[in-house]
This record gives C-alpha cells, sequence and structure tokens, in this order.
C-alpha cells in the first residue's frame, strides 16, 4: 500500500489478530456501526481497540450516502454528553476544589470526542477521520444536527494538526510524483493545466511551499506558489503562463505571491496560512537575500457579489446615493459605455441618468472584465469594497482580504482587467490585489487591524480613499 509507514503495518498486524480476538467476521452485520462505537469507547484491550477502530472505519467506508447520515445523525443523537450529570457536576463544583473542576470538565466533554481519539489508532486513522469529516460537511447545510459533530472534529483536528506538528517542505520538480499530481489535483485558485505547466511552475524563478503533517506524508495540506520577478506583477497571465521565459532567482528583487491552497476538505475551519506565509517569507529572506518586497497577486472573490449588492443598495451605510457621489466623475463614461454595450436596455440615457444604475448594467456583461475603460470606476468601487465593506463580525466582507489584513499585510494597490479569465470575470470583474508584506511593519499591522479594524493602505490608495470615499455614507 503507498505511503503506508512501518508503524502503521505493525498496526494493521496488530489490528488483525485484534480481530481474531474479537471475534469479529466479515459478514458480521448484526453488530450496526454504533454498537462498534459503543464497544470501542468502552474496550480497554489495546489490540482490541486498533482492530474495532480499523472495521468502523472501513465499515463506514462501504455505507451508502443515506446510510452515511444515519451514522452522522447517530453520532449527534447517542454521542453527546449526558446533561443530568454536567448538571451534577455544576452543582458540585467549587472553586477550592480542583477535583470538582477536573469532574466538570469530564462531565462536560462529549463522548464522541473520546471515540474520535480511539478511531486515530487505526492504520491511517487521521487521513480516515479528515475524510469522514469532508463527508460530514457536506451534509451540514441539510442537517444543522449535525453541526455539533463538526465542532468535535473542528476541536480534535486543530490539535492534531497543531503548528508543531507541521513540516514546512519545499516542492519542486524533484518532489515525490505522489505529490505533485496532489498538486495539480489541489491548486484551485488557477489550475494547473498539465504536466509542462506544472513543470514550469516548478522553474528556477519560482518556488512552492507546503505543509506536512506526520500522518499524512504525501499530503500536502496547504501550499503556496511564488513567482521570483524583477517588479511588482499587475497582472496573473504572465505569472502562470507555461511558454514564460525562465528568469534568474538572483537578480529578483521582488517575491510575488499568486496562490495560496488550502488542499484538504476535512480540515476546512483549521488555520495553516498565517504560519506559512510568515516562515516561507523567512525561508526566502534566508536563500534570495536580494530580495526587497513580498507582495500577494491575490484575488477577490466576493467582489462580483458584492458590488452587486451595493449597486442594488443592498448595503445599509451605503446607499445608492453616496455611491452616485463616488462615481460622479465617471458618469459621462460609464453613460457613454452602457449605451454601446447595451444599446437595447439604455437606448439614450439622459445626462441626468445614475452612474451606479449605468455600472449596474456594464456588470451585468461578462465581457467587462477586459474593457479598460471601466478600469478607473471599478478600482475605486473596489477600494470602497475592501475597505468599508463588513461582515457581521466587523471583519472584512471578503474572505481573501481578511486574511491577509490580519496577517500584517498592507493594501498596496488594485488591478482591474488583471485576471480576464472566465473565473476571473465572473468572481470579480478581473480585479486583483496587491497585499504588501513588510517584515518590519506585519506585527503593527496585525494588532490595527486586528483590535481596531483600521486597514494600513499604501499612500496612494489612502490617499484616493480619502478624498472619494471616506465621509461619502
Amino acid at each position: 500500500m503507498p505511503g503506508v509507514t512501518w508503524l502503521e503495518r505493525i498496526l494493521n498486524t496488530v489490528a488483525d489478530r485484534g480481530r481474531e480476538l474479537l471475534g469479529l467476521r466479515e459478514d458480521a452485520a448484526q453488530d450496526s456501526l454504533t454498537s462498534l462505537c459503543l464497544r470501542l469507547i468502552t474496550g480497554r484491550g489495546e489490540a482490541s481497540n486498533i482492530a474495532l477502530a480499523r472495521e468502523i472505519l472501513q465499515r463506514f467506508d462501504l455505507l451508502d450516502e443515506e446510510a452515511k447520515t444515519a451514522f452522522f445523525i447517530a453520532l449527534a443523537d447517542q454521542f453527546g454528553p449526558d446533561p443530568e450529570r454536567i448538571g451534577a457536576a455544576v452543582a458540585a463544583f467549587r472553586n477550592d476544589r480542583p477535583d470538582t473542576l477536573v469532574q466538570l470538565l469530564d462531565a462536560v466533554e462529549p463522548p464522541r470526542q473520546e471515540l474520535f481519539r480511539r478511531l486515530n489508532m487505526a492504520p491511517l486513522g487521521t487521513a480516515s477521520l479528515v475524510g469522514m469529516r469532508a463527508q460530514l460537511i457536506d451534509r451540514l447545510p441539510a442537517q444543522p444536527l449535525l453541526n455539533s459533530v463538526d465542532a468535535d472534529f473542528r476541536h480534535l483536528l486543530a490539535s492534531w494538526f497543531n503548528r508543531g506538528f507541521l513540516r514546512l517542505q519545499r516542492i519542486d520538480w524533484h518532489s515525490p510524483a505522489v505529490v505533485l499530481e496532489k498538486l495539480m489535483r489541489y491548486e484551485s485558485v488557477h489550475p494547473i493545466r498539465g504536466w509542462d505547466d506544472l513543470r514550469r511552475r516548478l522553474a528556477a524563478d519560482r518556488r512552492c511551499y507546503g505543509f506536512f503533517h506526520p500522518a499524512l506524508p504525501d499530503e500536502p495540506l496547504i501550499f503556496v506558489e511564488v513567482a521570483l520577478t524583477r517588479q511588482i506583477a499587475s497582472e496573473i497571465a504572465p505569472l502562470i503562463d507555461p511558454q514564460a521565459p525562465v528568469g534568474d532567482p538572483y537578480a529578483a528583487d521582488t517575491a510575488m505571491f499568486y496562490s495560496i491552497n488550502n488542499a484538504l476538505k476535512g480540515l476546512r475551519g483549521i488555520s495553516f496560512g498565517n504560519f506559512l506565509l510568515k516562515q516561507v517569507l523567512s525561508e526566502l529572506g534566508d536563500e534570495l537575500p536580494q530580495l526587497k518586497h513580498f507582495v500577494t497577486l491575490s484575488p477577490v472573490p466576493r467582489l462580483a457579489e458584492g458590488l452587486q449588492k451595493l449597486l442594488a443598495g443592498g448595503f445599509g451605510e451605503w446607499p445608492v446615493e453616496a455611491l452616485d457621489q463616488v462615481l460622479l466623475e465617471y458618469q459621462p463614461k460609464l453613460l457613454e459605455l452602457s449605451a454601446r454595450i447595451s444599446p437595447q436596455t439604455s437606448p439614450s440615457p439622459s445626462p441626468s441618468s445614475s452612474p451606479s444604475a449605468a455600472l449596474r448594467e456594464l456588470l451585468a456583461h461578462p465581457e467587462t472584465a477586459r474593457e479598460p475603460a471601466l478600469g478607473a470606476p471599478l478600482t475605486r468601487l473596489a477600494l470602497l469594497y475592501l475597505a468599508e465593506l463588513k461582515q457581521g463580525t466587523g471583519q472584512c466582507f471578503d474572505p481573501v482580504a481578511g486574511f491577509h489584513l490580519a496577517n500584517g499585510a498592507i493594501l498596496e494597490r488594485i488591478n482591474a482587467c488583471a485576471d480576464c479569465s472566465q473565473k476571473g470575470g465572473s468572481q470579480s470583474h478581473g480585479v486583483m490585489v496587491n497585499y504588501r508584506y513588510d517584515p518590519e511593519q506585519v506585527v503593527a499591522n496585525h494588532e490595527a487591524y486586528v483590535q481596531a479594524g483600521r486597514i494600513v493602505m499604501s499612500r496612494t490608495l489612502q490617499r484616493e480613499h480619502d478624498k472619494h470615499i471616506a465621509g461619502k455614507r
């Protein structure tokens, strides 16, 4: 079996012996999966527990989709904490009695957590549990009851995949084929189009780093792709062009982070990206000390959605009248473009027509991502979107922006017509963003954002924001 370590082979041998001791049969249908789980929680023998854990995971894999849903519901119903036991432990708790705190903590922990710990004893148990959670995540929207099961998964996986267990590894053309194949499969930001494309992305003027875990040695949990360039890139196509000439990495002055991918769905919500970026910055600085700029070229995945809401008056603090003020200087050009691109719906726009209405009409056409004349108004609205639109938590509406700003990045530059692919047009009207990491400022920038919600911008963007956006509500 590829990727099986010597320890896993030993565990398989132990499990085989334990299976014989337990009398488990290949057709033991009379033992339901939940009854095996109960046996596992109460079992004491190491060999028998390893055998039971492997048996449960193997049988789970054989279930159809309906039976898997039923199993997850059973985990929610039958393996939660006992309310009466919690109540008794709360009543017995005394601040001066540490033993009563231990009893309370023991009472509130769901038996599910111990079940997952024991399932993790099986050969390849960690990988199986990560896969199990991926299937659980698919069911959460239709089964809110399962959120408690997911919370227990997240709690344990966050411990098992603690930064201290992760290993940073450079991925290059000489990495194992199984890793390279997974790199191609997991790249979702800018899909890799075959082996030639992959070879170019791992050439001398490119870098790729990933985090690996001892229990999943061939799985890059998260990976980042970097281009070494002579200037800050403002569009993605040259960075991912398989035919682009290979540059000299020692002549580069800029490290462009252009793709970050969380690989495993089952680890969703377990954060690695902030650690990865900080360590890669250090690695690049040590290897290539001439590098002066560490900058991303990032997608804006919710921009199209955010602008649609904004232009329809969906954000209460930004009424359409305020947007018209922000876009006022672009009104003649927007009306002219609207008449040219959508003559049927806007045959003869009047000079008093709303610039926000004209822009809303223009953005309904996919080809606008390639329209240079829309660059300036789109850039201004993208700045408004990034700097002003918040989620209920007070963080940026856009998740990529929130990630980089919380990591201490500077909002450096907004680039229109930067990603004219079909995906780039549909999710962000072609807009991409440069976030700059200044090692001497990341801590202060992080504190400003997480403590006060303040976004640190380049001087150019700050002047634009102060002149055209701040106070326009």
